[in-house]
């Protein structure tokens, strides 16, 4: 680990001192994607604006693009200048780019990878980056194999002394247990577990790390995060949006691999994870697993689980089509954009404590909740008349859009009568802190240079995740003809409803 990293949750010295990057360089195979002009380079040009790359940094893109560097640099300035968070100031940019390379080639190229190799040895000489290089998997998992090899023929992947080699998953990792274990296999032939990176940008986000703050930096809510206080937890993701362009990913793959499996798991793992010893990555990781191996599946899917797929409608004003006529996707396709599932942890504290968890395609609004619903007060010195608009007390993390915490409580309208109402206290990022929040990508890519695993899951809790999930899908997988169809633009099937009405209970909207 560099000596200038300052952890602040671990560190006693001034907590105002900023984490910044020791001597290093990024590769990123898959550069001509969506995500690496969207969020990669915008992440990368943020960090630098903020001063926390070190003076030296590199930028290496690999594809197969016949580009030279300068080409190269001209796709990063684009991307910068329509997707950076921070403003764009020609000093830094300049700075920045004089560490750009581009490597072409194919992956099974045996050449470009050893160009790719010259090509970091003489950035170690002329940038400084000290033989520390993090390889950036923005590829399909098919292409991983592949990949790790040629890293390991080139050499790229054996660091020498006091230099790190690092490499960064994003998901899916893996589409079933079975094929999580043999990539983990694959990725941990080549790189030790420590140097691998895999990639959940929710954990990146302010308001997920706040979760943590909230729970144990505070005595007001802990005494109660438990089930004697809480009825039952929502854990909401939901978007607006239909698939876009990314039918040949999504179809096959669906809303619950797609997302329950690694970011709605994670959240549910944080928000019911017992107080780690410390901060240490070690620690979060061994509080995370005892949740997620304490999970357990109703005994009747057919009642705890609820899928659909959108159909055409109306959102934002605009006529949408459905699911099955999305180009690209077949008629019959019985693919899911919309999942939810009920969880039991079983844990003390959490005994008897239902989990619902759900995500999709063209609902409502997008929004990105944990919703922590408590049990009714017995309210005794109340006649009915005076509580019958109150509600549940609840607890809301809201993860995006508008990042904060929101507390729902019952207050008395003003008047002679005694009448009792929901009322909300708000808490909002936005208007709270004169900083701006970074993006997620930002935050995980200074933690990969950084050496700091703590928000990046590790083998385990990916292979527990599909231990939750696989029967769930293999449920489905046997049930027979379509799937239930929900209008765009509303909150999911009828089937997602009927779900909660047998417990007793009801959807949040948002």
């Amino acid at each position: 680990m560099p000596t200038d990293y300052v952890n602040p949750l671990r560190d006693p010295r001034d907590k105002r001192l900023p984490r910044i990057a020791g001597p290093s360089g990024i590769v990123i195979f898959g550069v001509t994607g969506d995500l690496s002009r969207k969020k990669l380079m915008p992440a990368i040009y943020d960090l630098a604006n903020r001063g926390l790359l070190p003076p030296g940094f590199a930028l290496v893109g690999f594809a197969r693009r016949d580009w030279a560097n300068e080409d190269f640099s001209k796709v990063v300035h684009d991307a910068v200048r329509e997707y950076a968070r921070t403003p764009f100031s020609e000093e830094v940019w300049r700075h920045l780019a004089e560490g750009f390379r581009f490597v072409q080639g194919s992956f099974g190229d045996d050449d470009a990878f050893d160009t790719l190799a010259a090509t970091l040895a003489d950035l170690d000489r002329v940038r400084g980056t000290g033989g520390n290089h993090a390889f950036y998997f923005s590829i399909p998992p098919g292409a991983f194999p592949v990949v790790l090899q040629q890293l390991r023929r080139s050499g790229l992947a054996d660091p020498h002394g006091d230099e790190w080699r690092r490499v960064v998953i994003e998901k899916p990792f893996g589409h079933d247990l079975a094929s999580a274990q043999e990539l983990n296999g694959i990725v941990n032939d080549v790189f030790p577990s420590e140097s691998v990176f895999r990639i959940d940008h929710y954990l990146g986000k302010e308001t997920v790390q706040n979760l943590l703050a909230l729970r144990f930096a505070n005595q007001l809510y802990e005494p109660i995060w438990n089930a004697n206080y809480v009825d039952h937890v929502q854990i909401t993701m939901a978007e607006d949006i239909g698939i876009g362009g990314r039918a040949g990913y999504y179809d096959g793959i669906g809303a619950a691999r797609d997302v329950i499996q690694n970011h709605l798991l994670q959240l549910l793992a944080l928000t019911a994870m017992e107080e780690p010893v410390s901060f240490s990555p070690a620690q979060l990781r061994t509080e995370k697993v005892k949740v997620l191996s304490a999970v357990r599946l109703p005994a009747d899917l057919s009642a705890s689980t609820a899928r659909g797929q959108y159909a055409g409608g109306w959102q934002g004003g605009q006529k949408v089509i459905g699911y099955l006529q999305e180009e690209g996707i077949s008629r019959s396709s019985t693919t899911e954009t919309y999942a939810a599932v009920k969880l039991l942890v079983d844990t003390r504290r959490w005994a008897g404590v239902p989990f619902y968890l759900r995500t999709g395609k063209r609902l409502g609004k997008r929004v990105t909740e944990i919703a922590v619903v408590f049990k009714r007060a017995p309210h005794l010195p109340f006649s009915y008349t005076d509580t019958e608009e109150l509600g549940s007390n609840a607890l809301v993390i809201r993860v995006q859009p508008d990042e904060g915490v929101t507390i729902r409580f019952g207050s008395k309208v003003p008047g002679p009568a005694m009448e009792v109402r929901d009322v909300n206290m708000d808490f909002s990022y936005g208007q709270s802190f004169t900083e701006a929040s970074p993006e997620a990508y930002e935050r995980l890519i200074l933690d990969v240079l950084l050496g700091e695993p703590s928000l990046f899951p590790q083998d385990e809790e990916v292979e527990l995740s599909w231990r939750i999930l696989d029967p769930v899908e293999a449920h489905w997988a046997r049930q027979r003809g379509g799937v239930d169809q929900y209008v765009s633009g509303t909150w999911g099937p009828a089937s997602a409803d009927a779900m909660m009405a047998r417990d007793g209970r009801t959807w949040r909207r948002p």
